[in-house]
């Protein structure tokens, strides 16, 4: 399957970023991504043996998923070379390459076989894929019955707090991203649209429609620290 210009503009634009990625995203989260990654981290049970982690970029979805449960092993896949190479970086220092193996691959396209795992966590990534739907069910084939389905994305806060949001993602996060590197620029000035344009695309309600319908069930979703972010999980049915 060749990658769309959608997939490609995501691969270009956070290619030069993984040496530094975890530290911003960090620092221009206000200190949230990482909580929200360990909530994603807390909705998969402990009897989930092998574990795939789709986007997992520099893997710290991955670390976090291994050392959860010590006799729990995780494959985590990425489009991005340069991502996962700071990624098996970190796997090396901290001690985890008997349980954590990082692959090339694509969500659309997954090359494993069906039911091959006991859970799948996938982290912003969603508003990167052409086809929603379809890539709901490819990451849903690769679970056996019973199996988790989890996932993390950026939300739209509503109410008092959306203009507070919405000055951060028009001025700030840019000017931030603009301080940091020209590719941490490029970042900021996509990440707010992007945002906007998937809800608007994907409101809750017809997102987890689309979960269900790719053979999800008990699905949930928590929104987190004002709704500036999102997580969704449910089991394969």
């Amino acid at each position: 399957m060749e990658a769309s210009t959608r997939t490609r503009h995501a691969r270009e634009l956070f290619a030069p970023l993984g040496p530094t990625y975890d530290r911003y995203a960090s620092l221009l989260s206000f200190g949230q991504d990482p909580r929200w990654r360990s909530f994603l981290v807390s909705r998969i049970p402990p009897d989930a043996r092998r574990v795939l982690d789709v986007a997992t970029g520099t893997a710290a979805v991955a670390i976090e998923l291994a050392r959860a449960d010590a006799a729990r092993t995780v494959v985590g896949v990425d489009q991005s070379p340069e991502m996962l190479a700071a990624g098996r970086e970190r796997v090396e220092r901290g001690g985890l390459s008997d349980r954590v193996e990082l692959r090339e691959a694509r969500a659309e396209e997954l090359p494993f076989a069906d039911r091959e795992f006991d859970a799948v966590t996938f982290t912003y990534l969603l508003r990167y894929v052409d086809d929603v739907p379809a890539t709901l069910r490819e990451l849903v084939r690769v679970v056996r019955p019973g199996g988790t389905v989890a996932m993390l994305e950026f939300g739209l806060p509503a109410g008092a707090w959306r203009p507070p949001w919405e000055l951060y993602v028009r001025v700030g996060l840019p000017a931030a991203g603009a301080a940091v590197s020209p590719g941490w620029r490029g970042v900021g000035r996509f990440l707010g649209p992007s945002i906007r344009d998937f809800w608007r695309k994907w409101p809750e309600p017809r997102l987890l429609e689309a979960w269900r319908g790719a053979g999800l069930g008990d699905v949930e979703a928590r929104r987190l620290s004002v709704g500036g972010g999102i997580v969704v999980w449910g089991k394969r049915e």
